[in-house]
């Protein structure tokens, strides 16, 4: 396997040292959660939840702005990328000045609709909405020029600072509130700006031609369009069992949610050196079914034993990683944990397509995500009846995604012949 390889080599490429430093990155946030689960407790890690699940929203919805940047960085010559950053900054900065002020205007109502003890944690979060925009698309740049050094920083600056000042503010002045993660929250925002490139900066020169603007605009949607599903799918769950239940029962939930996708975690490793291979192989003109099987027989086998450890000792995982404050939602852990794999190995398939730019294997993951999230509305009677609606929601597009490919794999096959 490439990560193996990556850990035996005597030297470090760039992108290689990028992937160990989104492994890290990926297990200080995961620390942080477990962290918070363990000092505040199931009822007030419920209002760390919304705050922890909204803040991966907008990573998501920034993913848009980053993911543009990056891809346009290469493709554009000098003369017309710098109108393209320009252009992208000053969108960016308004969606964020947008969205930043609606949560703040909306923060009682956010409240009510999820039941948290105070509406300030939503103001403090909404003012650093922008700066999230601005530096999604600095790190989109990075990753444009492959300056990995820079991106590694800025993703260590944002997860280091949050970890640092949230346990700071706990353990210092026992300030246990929501009100203290949203201003870990913030200030990881201004400390992951850095290092910042203020020369492409510019509110007055963002000319891009017609053709290019077109182009843009197509991958744009396309990219806010799946982004959008992830949304939908790893995060409705959260918050619309902080808003059915109480904030004891949704504390639960959050813990078994955390627990439950690791293997959603350690897919993305995985997802990350599928997407590569498959463009390159796509250019060489070479199969790229066999890396797929590859991949989905890695993150089957991975989801397999997170399922059997899960439901062999559920009492152990979750005493160790949260304490026996959460025991009760233990015979649940399996469940949800099957959930996370079934979707980890769909999500292998939507991203072979995206790769490929067929893009109905995505619309199908977005309408199942649509799916999901229904039956979680109409069917909430307890924990476990919203845990089989996901079981049922991801089978089914797991389900789906195998005839969709099989059916593609044989139209190939009889173009080929």
């Amino acid at each position: 396997m490439q990560v193996i390889s990556i850990l035996k080599g005597k030297k470090l490429e760039p992108k290689q040292l990028f992937m160990l430093s989104v492994l890290a990155v990926n297990g200080g946030n995961y620390f942080y959660n477990l962290i918070l689960g363990r000092l505040l407790g199931p009822a007030q890690f419920a209002d760390a939840a919304v705050l922890i699940t909204l803040l991966l929203v907008l990573s998501f919805v920034a993913m848009t702005f980053q993911l543009v940047t990056a891809k346009f960085s290469v493709e554009l010559e000098t003369d017309v990328f710098s109108g393209f950053i320009a252009r992208i900054y000053k969108n960016a900065t308004w969606v964020g000045v947008i969205l930043g002020v609606l949560t703040v205007l909306f923060s009682k109502q956010l409240q009510q609709l999820f039941h948290t003890t105070s509406s300030s944690m939503f103001v403090v979060f909404g003012l650093g909405v922008p700066l999230y925009f601005v530096m999604s698309v600095n790190r989109g740049v990075f990753q444009g020029k492959q300056d990995f050094k820079a991106l590694s920083l800025t993703y260590q600056g944002e997860m280091l600072s949050r970890l640092v000042i949230t346990l700071g503010l706990i353990f210092l002045f026992n300030l246990q509130s929501s009100i203290t993660i949203a201003i870990g929250i913030f200030v990881s925002f201004i400390i992951g700006l850095f290092p910042f490139k203020t020369e492409h900066i510019s509110f007055k020169k963002t000319f891009v031609n017609n053709e290019h603007s077109k182009q843009i605009r197509r991958f744009f949607i396309l990219t806010a369009f799946y982004e959008l599903t992830q949304i939908i799918i790893n995060n409705s769950d959260i918050l619309l069992v902080k808003h059915y239940f109480e904030s004891y029962e949704a504390g639960l939930y959050a813990s078994l949610a955390l627990i439950g996708r690791i293997v959603y975690f350690i897919a993305w490793m995985f997802v990350m050196l599928l997407l590569p291979t498959v463009v390159q192989l796509k250019k060489e003109g070479k199969q790229t079914a066999p890396i797929l099987f590859k991949y989905v027989g890695y993150i089957a086998a991975i989801a397999f034993g997170i399922v059997c450890v899960t439901a062999l000792f559920p009492e152990t995982a979750i005493t160790l990683l949260f304490g026996k404050s959460y025991l009760s939602v233990a015979p649940l852990l399996w469940k949800y944990a099957l959930a996370t794999g079934l979707f980890a190995v769909s999500n292998i398939f939507a991203y072979y397509y995206l790769s490929l730019a067929q893009y109905i294997p995505v619309v199908i993951s977005g309408l199942f995500g649509l799916l999901q999230m229904f039956l979680v509305v109409w069917f909430h009677e307890s924990l476990e009846q919203v845990v089989h609606m996901q079981i049922i929601a991801m089978a089914l597009l797991l389900g789906i995604q195998l005839v969709w490919f099989v059916l593609d794999y044989k139209v190939l096959s009889v173009r080929k012949g």
